[in-house]
């Protein structure tokens, strides 16, 4: 070999040496915006050379590791002026970022109508996002903005009819919703039955809805999770904003507990609404009030510490004979901290509490049922590599159920002390996800959870000859209630029963080109509570119930298929998915069933199966004075509860029927027009299926009674629902960065007057004889006003 050949392979082994032992280096920090030093939530991190990337996690940290090198970096977030730099890597670097914002306004954080570019190589699917400043310019009723109805104009989410509470996705029950408000449990979404959410869009940094493609860290629901984050404050200066309604009236006050190491954030909500009814003779009253707390601090670079909690009541009351109160209590403490530039973790203490009270003064008594837990969850985030990152953790959640308590209320009355027998649980639970980008076309995303629940013992449980507690009466073709043998007590440090479920995830996104790509994701899910209601909108009094010895728990299989693309450099953006779920397990009421103070519900339920499948169409103007989206979904959600045995008739004869929350056609189409800096105009129209219900087809008389004989279950449907909203919002001075900043904000709700059905009653007209179909309507057209402002 001569001595040149010698020479250059030596060369081209030092060399392929060196490139292949090229050291790696890792950059990492936090990015925040510049006026507030609030962290930003999905901060886009590109290194166009390397055309790679990562984002912000939910208290704003980033880590990436790149080959030692020199490399521009764009730091981009949508309604933020971007950052272009230069990084020399030749060591593991911690580098905070500050965006500035483009324009300044009313809102604290200004972003515009999509929060985050439709990322199509990411194998995240069926997560839909929005922000405060979106939610703020959508009409809604009685001018006061609401999450969980904007929330409704997206696609394969509805609502359960106008005035109503919670929300219903891809064809899932509302009780079936994982709902969070900083990690922790939010049971009762809802204000004044529905009118209202219970989240104060002020004081809300960043709200996603996982409908499918659910990561592994979630659990404990089958249907969807609504992932709220609180803003933390501002840590730089004092600020206050609020906004007076016709109807209601909120504050939110922000600034440093130490100038740029710690915060606080106070936000506060009223209706009065009540106040002017004296004035139309009406002793009537009906109000809400919600308190949203955060404080943070930052102890040093590798540790941070948050308090949040939210507390919110509402009352109703008729007269001096009824009196309604229930709300939402939670605290949260949590503590971040940095182990290197690669592994984040995040401790989470977290005390949740539903309540329900009820006060019947002419009979005397109180009555009170709710739901509280305690949750420990400790979560990791791992940044191996700039194409592979794993988040694992734990947590465990104890619960105790009060289903109901009746108390006299005074000296006199004649009612005894009566207490449902309380139920307690531990929901426990591991979990480990991946995010691997495995060539530039392919990423995946898959992890496993393992969940176990444990039932622990009560005071007094009912034991039935062969553990059934329902038994059906051939001879009548019903299902009675069993007497039962026997009860059993059991100390808390028992078992009543014990289940355990593996929880697969796996989402994979495949790019057809640089603008397309197409995603398919599976989940299985496992929900251990069950709301026991036989409405099809959840309301106060309904009372939640854990599996047990006789309720099972519910196990979902999802599967979700979309095609995704970018059109005109990000200027238009489409999503398409198809979804198919099956439920097992899912709780089925026999006919006549008394859910109200009963202390042995097993009696007058069973376990049937539930399914859903659709398509779901998403097309948005992401840019420009215009902007919006238009929504489609077709889909059916039905149930089945089958006979135990051939003998057995089941409910509904063992045949599918629709769910009270199946809405064939569904569509919403929203949008804003920016006139000019003073001007912007919002619009949106809806259209949904009526939603299903069963009527009466006959009637026949029983000693003098008229009694109706009822169609098969949900085999009718209520006049399909449809409605037009437009809004104006106007800021006098648009170009005021500082001091007193208003708008005003102009509404019509329900612009054409349309009487939707909230349900349609049947009775006999006593005048006439004739028995008459009576139609409900909540609104009709109704107009708003309100002053929003800042200082």
């Amino acid at each position: 070999m001569s001595k040149l050949k010698l020479t250059s392979l030596l060369f081209l082994l030092f060399y392929g040496t060196h490139l292949f032992s090229q050291e790696k280096f890792t950059l990492s920090g936090t990015i925040s915006e510049k006026s507030s030093n609030e962290t930003l939530i999905g901060v886009s991190i590109v290194f166009p050379e390397l055309q790679t990337g990562t984002t912000t996690n939910e208290y704003g940290f980033y880590s990436i590791t790149l080959p030692e090198g020199t490399y521009n970096v764009l730091i981009s977030y949508i309604g933020f002026k971007d950052i272009e730099t230069s990084i020399i890597l030749e060591n593991d670097i911690s580098k905070n970022f500050n965006l500035e914002e483009t324009t300044e306004a009313l809102d604290e954080v200004i972003i515009k109508e999509n929060v985050e570019k439709l990322n199509i190589r990411k194998p995240q699917m069926s997560v839909n996002a929005l922000t405060s400043a979106t939610i703020k310019q959508m009409p809604v009723v009685l001018g006061e903005v609401d999450v969980i109805k904007s929330i409704t104009l997206l696609p394969g989410v509805t609502n359960a009819g106008e005035g109503s509470s919670g929300f219903n996705v891809r064809g899932g029950a509302a009780d079936q919703n994982l709902i969070l408000l900083d990690e922790a449990t939010i049971y009762n979404s809802s204000h004044l039955f529905g009118f209202f959410s219970v989240f104060n869009p002020d004081a809300i940094k960043d709200l996603k809805l996982y409908k499918g493609g659910i990561p592994a860290r979630y659990g404990g629901r089958v249907s969807s999770v609504l992932d709220i984050y609180q803003k933390e404050g501002n840590s730089k200066t004092f600020h206050a904003n609020g906004g007076i309604g016709i109807v209601s009236s909120r504050l939110l006050l922000e600034g440093p507990l130490k100038k740029d190491k710690g915060s606080f954030l106070l936000g506060g909500r009223g209706s009065y609404a009540h106040l002017f009814l004296p004035l139309f003779d009406l002793d009537n009253v009906a109000y809400f009030y919600d308190l949203n707390t955060k404080l943070s601090y930052k102890l040093n670079p590798n540790n941070n510490i948050y308090l949040s909690g939210y507390f919110g009541r509402d009352v109703f009351s008729i007269s001096d004979s009824f009196q309604n109160t229930y709300g939402n209590t939670v605290v949260n403490f949590r503590w971040n901290h940095l182990f290197s530039d690669k592994l984040f973790s995040n401790v989470s203490l977290i005390y949740s509490d539903y309540y329900y009270g009820l006060k019947l003064n002419l009979v005397e008594f109180n009555w009170n049922s709710g739901i509280q837990n305690f949750n420990v969850k400790y979560d990791f985030k791992h940044y191996l590599s700039n194409t592979f990152k794993l988040e694992y953790g734990l947590n465990s959640i104890y619960y105790k159920f009060n289903p109901g308590e009746i108390e006299p209320s005074t000296p006199t009355s004649g009612i005894n002390r009566f207490k449902l027998i309380d139920k307690y649980a531990f929901e426990n639970a591991l979990y480990i996800d991946a995010e691997h980008q495995l060539t530039d076309k392919l990423a995946l995303s898959y992890g496993l959870r393992y969940s176990s629940f444990i039932r622990l013992g009560q005071d007094e449980l009912n034991i039935y000859e062969n553990d059934n507690p329902i038994i059906f009466n051939e001879a009548l073709q019903i299902y009675e209630k069993a007497e039962p043998i026997g009860t059993q007590s059991l100390k808390r440090s028992e078992t009543i029963k014990s289940f355990g479920n593996l929880e697969p995830r796996f989402s994979l996104a495949y790019q057809l080109n640089d603008v397309s790509s197409v995603k398919l994701s599976y989940n299985k899910m496992s929900q251990y509570l069950h709301l026991l209601s036989n409405t099809s909108s959840p309301t106060p009094l309904d009372v939640w119930a854990p599996s047990g010895k006789y309720i099972k728990p519910q196990l979902l299989n999802q599967y979700a298929i979309g095609y995704f693309k970018s059109i005109n450099d990000d200027k238009y953006s489409v999503e398409v998915e198809s979804f198919f779920k099956d439920i097992k397990n899912r709780i089925d009421y026999v006919d006549g069933a008394d859910l109200i103070a009963n202390n042995a519900i097993e009696q007058v339920i069973l376990n049937g199966e539930a399914r859903a499948y659709g398509l779901e169409f998403l097309l948005r103007k992401n840019q420009g004075k215009f902007k919006g989206w238009l929504a489609y979904t077709l889909s059916r959600s039905e149930q089945k509860t089958p006979g135990r045995t051939v003998s057995e008739i089941g409910i509904n004869n063992g045949n599918w029927y629709k769910t009270g929350y199946d809405k064939t056609h569904d569509i919403s189409l929203t949008g804003s027009y920016e006139l000019n800096k003073k001007w912007t105009f919002s619009s949106n129209f809806l259209f949904q299926t009526g939603q299903p219900t069963t009527f009466p087809n006959s009637q026949y008389q029983y000693n003098g009674v008229t009694i109706p004989s009822f169609t098969a279950r949900n085999e009718f449907r209520l006049p399909s629902y449809h409605r037009l909203d437009i809004s104006a919002n106007y800021v006098p001075k648009p170009n005021k960065n500082k001091g007193w900043q208003s708008e005003w904000v102009f509404g019509l709700y329900n612009i054409y007057n349309r009487k939707n059905a909230a349900s349609i009653n049947f009775s006999t007209n006593n005048e006439t004889g004739v028995n008459e179909a009576t139609r409900l309507s909540i609104f009709g057209i109704v107009p708003s006003i309100s002053y929003n402002f800042r200082f």
